[in-house]
């Protein structure tokens, strides 16, 4: 399992570049790019090497917490998954790439496409002082074209980007991503109700296309929830000083709001039996939990403190923890 914080090395290249930018100007440039994506917007608002460098120093330690927990909970899934090769399909700075070097030391290959070249730009300079990813292939372009004459990878990941689609163009470049999948295919959304509504659309499509579910879900059925309740997880991760200041926050740490969806070519060995959906409540009674479970339900399930081994347990688990029995 890896860390939902950066790696110290990506951290102080990121940082050194924020050296000699005002943090005012960087603070109001990220400001309103963010603001742009909240409204619908692209990453085309993302135009000079300024823009790039202050909306990855605010943004890239969110959503590299997100990946990092997505790829945690994959791995259990399939711990004998030992990827050689990544395509990171809007890339962006390279978030995504860089977790997954983290995640998979077997990795030795890694593609990336985005449209931007801004943020092609940083990517490459942030990649450039890493050991790892020194190697890092670039393709600047629109996704859906470049991927026609891509080669296919054994992990595929699109993080934070399907939700700039129409959703003509979302199903076709979903399905393109699958043809170029060799094992797994990973896509990561904001946590709120549309990013859900987007990664429960390429789940059903891809199901229908023979994908196998490898997390969160423990089960390939319709998802059990019913609006206004949506499938998300948070992350917690820390603030440096450079991040807080960005932001204007006080407090030293950040909750990201992710769903994710996991897919695979063949069945995973170690799916687990239920998944943790919301913050489990521990009283002097016993424990309750809102679990997804195997058999397509969710359900909130009560574990009393007599019943030891399984308390134990259930007092440790958290929220978007993959969960074994024994339950109620």
């Amino acid at each position: 399992m890896i860390s939902p914080d950066l790696p110290a090395a990506l951290k102080a290249s990121l940082e050194a570049r924020l050296h000699g930018l005002s943090r005012q100007d960087a603070a109001t440039r990220a400001t309103r790019i963010s603001d742009t994506y909240r409204s619908g917007g692209t990453s085309s608002t993302i135009t000079s090497d300024a823009d790039a460098i202050a909306y990855a120093a605010v943004r890239m330690p969110a959503t590299y917490a997100a990946v990092a927990a997505s790829l945690n909970a994959l791995v259990q899934a399939s711990p004998d998954f030992a990827p050689a090769s990544l395509l990171d399909v809007g890339a962006g700075p390279g978030t995504a790439s860089f977790a997954a070097a983290e995640a998979f030391a077997s990795l030795d290959s890694f593609h990336a496409i985005d449209a931007n070249p801004a943020l092609r730009t940083l990517a490459l300079a942030l990649a450039d002082d890493t050991a790892r990813m020194r190697e890092l292939a670039y393709a600047l372009g629109q996704a859906r074209a470049l991927l026609d004459r891509t080669d296919s990878a054994d992990l595929v990941m699109a993080s934070y980007m399907i939700g700039e689609l129409t959703d003509a163009e979302r199903a076709a470049l979903v399905a393109a991503l699958w043809t170029k999948t060799r094992h797994t295919l990973l896509i990561v959304e904001p946590g709120t109700p549309a990013g859900y509504q987007r990664i429960i659309a390429a789940r059903g499509q891809l199901i229908a296309a023979g994908a196998h579910v490898a997390a969160p879900c423990p089960h390939a059925a319709a998802c059990p929830l019913v609006a206004p309740d949506w499938c998300h997880f948070v992350q917690r991760l820390a603030r440096s000083r450079a991040h807080r200041e960005l932001k204007g926050a006080d407090a030293p740490f950040e909750d990201e709001k992710f769903s994710f969806v996991a897919l695979t070519r063949q069945p995973v060995s170690h799916r687990p039996a239920a998944r943790v959906l919301a913050p489990p409540v521990v009283t002097k009674i016993g424990a309750t939990a809102k679990l997804c479970l195997a058999d397509g339900t969710a359900a909130a399930v009560s574990i009393t403190r007599r019943d030891k081994p399984a308390f134990a347990a259930a007092r440790r688990w958290d929220w978007g923890d993959g969960v074994e029995p024994p339950f109620p």
